[in-house]
């Protein structure tokens, strides 16, 4: 069993943390991963566009770091920049418009001002409106190329990174950009339950294969 599982942005549709409430949705989930943190797994959860807006509760009661942003840490002894992606290379006005309204800290206060039950019913409204403008197959391609460019830069500007992991553009690819330095972006788990595995001799993909 692995040691270290690593969620890079969009585990739930929509994740919005109010101090006493969270989406009754996420609680299968989380009841799952509170299984695998009681049999010592550690945890670690990045932000994606979907459910960036966490708090103290993946600390408290889950005992999972949880970064809204990117972070860097250690992943099977390799140093790793870790991001979902979203904002770090968008092609197109709208989704470079959405990430700077979304993240922005009135936005985030005056949707907390919302009851639950009409933010979360807002939230899917436009999740659905704005999927179908950003998530076209060409839009997705596109993306995708960018992020590849994105990490093969930043990885020429920090020799020390051996492995940079994206998410966000739902296409899976393990890219050895230089010997024993990674690109990585295990693609999206509810297109084929892909995922990426990192071990000493590097990261590979996998699939799931569910017994249901």
């Amino acid at each position: 069993m692995a040691d270290h599982l690593v969620i890079n942005g969009d585990l739930f549709d929509f994740w919005f943390e109010y101090r006493r409430v969270i989406p009754r949705d996420a609680f299968p989930a989380l009841a799952a991963l509170s299984d695998m943190r009681s049999r010592g797994v550690r945890l670690t959860v990045t932000g994606g566009n979907h459910d960036r807006w966490g708090g103290d509760f993946w600390v408290r009661e889950l005992g999972a770091d949880f970064h809204a942003g990117p972070v860097e840490l250690d992943l099977a002894g390799r140093r790793a920049f870790l991001a979902h992606g979203d904002g770090l290379a968008e092609s197109r006005l709208l989704s470079r418009v959405m990430h700077r309204i979304t993240r922005h800290p009135v936005t985030t206060g005056a949707f907390r001002l919302i009851h639950p039950d009409v933010g979360f019913w807002l939230a899917d409204r436009l999740s659905g409106v704005l999927a179908e403008q950003t998530k076209t197959p060409a839009a997705l391609a596109q993306a995708a190329a960018l992020q590849e460019t994105f990490a093969r830069d930043l990885m020429t500007r920090r020799p020390d990174l051996e492995l940079v992991v994206l998410g966000h553009t739902h296409h899976a690819v393990i890219r050895e950009v230089a010997p024993g330095r990674w690109y990585v972006n295990s693609g999206a788990w509810m297109e084929g339950y892909s995922y990426a595995l990192v071990g000493l001799d590097g990261p590979v993909l996998r699939r799931f294969e569910p017994s249901f």
